[in-house]
């Protein structure tokens, strides 16, 4: 059944940064992460159509600032899995380009939501220990802008829709705006977490399936992230 009405977006806003300054829980919080993250060696496979793949062809993702200390095990994809991948973004295109636009935007914001809160130490002490970031640089990069780009995409996306060119008396001239044929092929850089978050749900949110392939040397924090969004990564 077809819903007869115009929603609107909860207003965006900007995330506050913490100061993490002693004594306060979001200190204590990170601090616990780092110290339980640290303490463990994951195994990251690639992710391609909502399946983990691992090929045995491997790196290790070590700290930057401590390059003894493997964080990490990182699975590489070749041209096989990259096949894969671009099939799987065909097969799901069919579902999520025909998507309403509320129901993209409720996962971008629920992603939000879920950064903003249980996720924020995750993806923080995963940036600190992986790119070698100090608590406020991870904070302002991981946390708060990516959580700033989700919320505000919403509101860009549905800018986007509402324009429309003018009519001349007697006529109604609407633009309808759809989604690309294939996929978007997102590559994402090592020094910015927000970066590697923004580029490929930026393209999803506008119905697009996508192949990300982020930075080997940020495929931690790149895991380490709330993965509830129907893209195909390709992590190589």
């Amino acid at each position: 059944m077809s819903t007869h009405a115009i929603f609107r977006a909860p207003e965006p806003y900007n995330e506050p940064p913490h100061s993490f300054a002693p004594g306060t829980p979001a200190r204590e919080e990170l601090r616990r992460r780092l110290g339980e993250l640290e303490s463990q060696q994951l195994d990251i496979p690639l992710l391609i159509g909502g399946e983990e793949v691992r090929t045995g062809d491997t790196f290790d993702a070590v700290e930057p600032h401590n390059r003894s200390h493997v964080l990490a095990t990182v699975h590489k994809g070749g041209a096989a899995e990259v096949e894969r991948a671009i099939a799987a973004a065909g097969e799901a295109w069919h579902d999520w380009s025909r998507t309403p636009w509320e129901e993209r935007a409720a996962v971008i914001l629920r992603a939000s939501e879920l950064l903003a809160g249980p996720w924020r130490s995750t993806l923080n002490a995963a940036t600190m220990l992986g790119q070698s970031k100090t608590a406020h640089q991870a904070e302002i990069d991981a946390a708060c802008e990516l959580i700033d780009f989700w919320r505000f995409n919403v509101e860009y996306m549905t800018r986007i829709y509402a324009e429309q060119p003018a009519s001349s008396p007697g006529v109604w001239n609407r633009i309808e705006y759809r989604p690309l044929e294939g996929f978007v092929f997102a590559v994402t850089p090592f020094n910015f977490t927000a970066i590697g978050g923004n580029l490929p749900t930026s393209a999803a949110l506008m119905g697009n399936t996508v192949v990300w392939k982020p930075a080997s040397t940020a495929a931690y924090s790149a895991w380490c992230r709330p993965r509830n969004l129907r893209a195909s990564p390709l992590k190589s």
